[in-house]
């Protein structure tokens, strides 16, 4: 049976959550709070999301990942987005600079890109690389990906590759951690890990023992992990597309099932500023403060 006219183009959900990398909850929330997305239904009642609503929520995106709140972002027209993401980048020298390994994800030459990854790894180190490639890359990435100069496959080659060569170098600390013991993951309907292997990444040379079990781990799922594995530290991880509140109560349902002796640290866009809201979290601000979590934690079990 062939398409009905008024559904040719539209994604479902699923596939909306894939392109834009906003989970469904956060899609199905945004309907009722704010009124958009506004999908179609199908004869079965699952939604259906037009071409154009995809691309706005494409461009929210980006103001999410540049710190934007959705109450101020979700409601504005497409031309508005995107005024919104030139004054952001204004300014930002980092974004106008051309990126020599951005050529390689345009053309898909990916093993051109892996070995110029791992040539700044070997000049940098692991934690340089991280901070001084990895962080201001992700950002030309997701730059070029909304003026249209790449599209979401050529995202995801860039995504692999990065996590082929952190996974690597992570690999060469394999045995040599040492306490705290951190038990890496996202919570369910958060879908982005690259941060989480950031952080690991960042972790490894400071002589942490470091597990990630990937994204979308159910809190009792988590607990069980944590306690039955002798972890000191979970550490979560919330992208700006994640709704904070939700965010926060799955944070103070963790906190409440494990026990004291288990640290939870969390980051990402999602949880800046929501220190005060989350008692016995420790909200870590950027990599940097990675470092400075595992110190005092060390500090204080040395204590």
């Amino acid at each position: 049976m062939s398409e009905a006219p008024e559904f040719e183009g539209a994604l479902g959900i699923s596939a909306v959550e894939r392109d834009t990398g906003l989970s469904k909850d956060t899609l199905r929330v945004w309907e009722r709070r704010y009124g958009f997305p506004a999908p179609m239904r199908d004869a079965n009642g699952e939604r259906l999301y037009p071409a154009a609503q995809v691309e706005k929520l494409r461009l929210v995106r980006r103001l999410l990942d540049q710190g934007r709140r959705p109450a101020k972002v979700v409601g504005a027209d497409v031309e508005a987005l995107r005024a919104l993401i030139v004054e952001g980048e204004a300014g930002t020298e980092a974004s106008a600079a051309p990126c020599p390994l951005l050529q390689y994800v345009r053309l898909h030459r990916s093993a051109e890109l892996a070995a110029a990854l791992r040539q700044a790894l070997l000049r940098q180190g692991l934690q340089g690389f991280v901070a001084d490639t990895i962080a201001p890359l992700n950002q030309a990435i997701g730059e070029a990906w909304l003026r249209g100069e790449i599209e979401v496959a050529e995202e995801h080659l860039y995504t692999e590759q990065v996590q082929n060569v952190l996974r690597a170098a992570i690999g060469a600390y394999a045995g040599t951690g040492a306490p705290p013991r951190v038990l890496l993951s996202t919570l369910p309907d958060e879908v982005h890990t690259l941060g989480l292997l950031m952080v690991e990444a960042t972790l490894a040379p400071e002589g942490a023992d470091c597990l990630s079990l990937g994204a979308r781990t159910p809190i009792a799922a988590l607990r069980e992990a944590a306690v039955g594995g002798g972890f000191d530290v979970v550490g979560l991880s919330f992208s700006a597309a994640y709704p904070w509140r939700q965010a926060i109560d799955g944070l103070l349902e963790l906190r409440a099932m494990l026990p004291a002796s288990i640290a939870i640290w969390a980051g990402g866009a999602a949880l800046k500023g929501r220190q005060k809201r989350l008692p016995g979290v420790r909200v870590v601000e950027d990599l940097a403060d990675a470092v400075a979590a595992l110190r005092e934690w060390r500090a204080a079990a040395a204590g």
